[in-house]
Parts: C-alpha cells; structure tokens; sequence
C-alpha cells in the first residue's frame, strides 16, 4: 500500500470516492427532507454514510485496517442493539418496528451500519482535536532509533470521539421516532427520547471509540497534502456536514420544525467539529 516516502498509490482514488459518496449523501439528505414520508431514502443515507467513511478511512489509514476498525465498530453497535431490545441494556426499555429491514436478531442492518460510519467519523474528530507529541531520537540497545512523532492522549481521543459520535444521537433519536422506526416502552423528557439513552450510547460509543483506536491505529501527523491527511479531513468534512444538515433540517426543513433538537444538537456536535477543524488549522 506505500511507495517509498509513504505515498499511497491508491490513497487519491479512495479520497475521490469518498467526495463523490458524501455528495450523493447530501443530495439523499436533502431528499429526505423533501420526502420524508420515503423511508427507502432513510436507509440510502445510511449506506452512503457508511460507504463515504469506510472510502476516507481507507485513505487515511490503509484499506485492510479501515475495513477492520468499520467491521468491529458495525458488530458492536449491533451487540449492543441486540442486548438492549432483550434486556433493556444499556439504553433503555424499547423496540423496533417492523418498518426498517432486513432485521436479523430483531436489529436493522442500517442501524449497525450507522454505528460504524459515524463513529469512524468521530474518531477522525477526536483525532484532529487532541495533539500529538514526537519521541526524539534515542539510542536503545547500542543502536539508534530515529526521531518518530507518535501519539499520546489514547484516552482523550476515545472519551472526546464517544462524546463526538453521542452528540449524533440528539438528532437521531427525536428524528427517527418522528418516523416511527422504534419506540420506547416509557417515553422520557428529551422529545420522548428517555436521558438515559445517552448514557448508555456514551458508554458504547466508548467501547466503539476504542475499537476504532486499537485497530486502525492513530496514524502519525501526516504532511499538507498528502492522501492519508485529506483521509483525515473527508472524515471531519462528513462530520460537519451531518452536523449542519441536522441543524437546518430539524430548524427549517422538517415539519413542524423543532428549534429545541436544532439547538441542541447542532451545539453539541458543532462544538466537536470546531475542535476538530481547530486542530487541523493548527497543524
């Protein structure tokens, strides 16, 4: 996957991909806002979604570790719906409908995709928030070791990305009730969306957050202009874009409209995809 210098040969044609899917992605947004009544462009949204991540990660990392971190980050968020639906576990008593499918276990395929394309999405955040610091070159073992930047600040990046991929489901929750998609046994104070639902999407956002870190490696400060670097950056670009979607349909688009979920969650994620676009001007 490297030229020598660490170029990546095909690091440009995933980056491509990736623009072209998160275009197509916004088109489908905007449609659902149009049609909302149309829950096929529901399910298009989400594999665009995930399919966009997947293609930026690919770039920022390499494709096998991309496929590894989305792979395991998709299993858990299907665990995790699988427990909760039968135990009430972590997130609270409720259960599907019959709307979404395929549904096997009694969890909709889409639903685990989500988990795995935004949380790539809110690791990249996390990443670009929290620094890096270099190791100076050193001598072990009677022979030198050159000087590396690696990271630091694991636990940072895995708390910041849960937070990052949590503050999604403020907009998630209340929109996907809205469509009828499943349905809370005891309905809480947050548009019917009961408080400790985000517990327990920050507790497996957490486990998500640190699959992602263990197996697709926090990637060295790459060099302006590199593939892996704007990887890196389609990744927060996605982000943001969701972020700001949200925002506007749940303010303007959807109706009636909802001022209260626009404001909280397009702070919430906005205020994650500010640090993320700091860091990225900073280095």
């Amino acid at each position: 996957m490297r030229r020598q210098g660490g170029a990546r040969p095909c690091g440009g044609w995933l980056n491509a991909v990736g623009v072209a899917l998160l275009g197509v992605m916004v088109a489908a947004q905007i449609a659902t806002g149009l049609r909302p009544d149309d829950l096929r462009l529901t399910t298009v949204v989400v594999v665009l979604i995930a399919a966009s991540a997947l293609a930026f990660a690919s770039a920022a990392t390499t494709p096998q570790r991309a496929a590894g971190a989305f792979g395991a980050a998709v299993a858990a968020g299907y665990a995790a719906e699988w427990i909760g639906t039968r135990t009430g576990l972590p997130f609270g008593d409720y259960h599907y409908t019959d709307v979404l499918w395929p549904r096997p276990g009694g969890v909709p395929l889409i639903v685990a995709l989500a988990w795995g394309g935004m949380g790539l999405a809110a690791h990249a955040v996390a990443t670009r928030a929290v620094a890096t610091r270099a190791v100076p070159a050193r001598a072990a073992a009677g022979r030198a070791v050159p000087a590396r930047a690696v990271p630091y600040g694991a636990v940072g990046r895995v708390c910041l990305g849960a937070v990052a991929l949590t503050a999604w489901d403020l907009f998630l929750d209340p929109q996907m009730l809205r469509l009828g998609l499943w349905v809370w046994a005891e309905p809480g104070p947050y548009r019917d969306v009961p408080l400790g639902n985000f517990a327990g999407w920050l507790l497996v956002s957490l486990l998500v957050m640190t699959l992602i870190e263990r197996i697709a490696h926090h990637p060295a400060p790459a060099a302006p202009g590199t593939a892996a670097r704007a990887g890196a950056t389609g990744l927060v670009a996605l982000y943001t874009v969701m972020a700001v979607m949200e925002t506007i349909g749940f303010a303007v688009v959807f109706r009636p409209s909802d001022l209260l979920v626009a404001a909280a969650g397009g702070v919430a994620m906005g205020t994650c995809a500010l640090l993320a676009w700091r860091g990225t001007w900073r280095k």
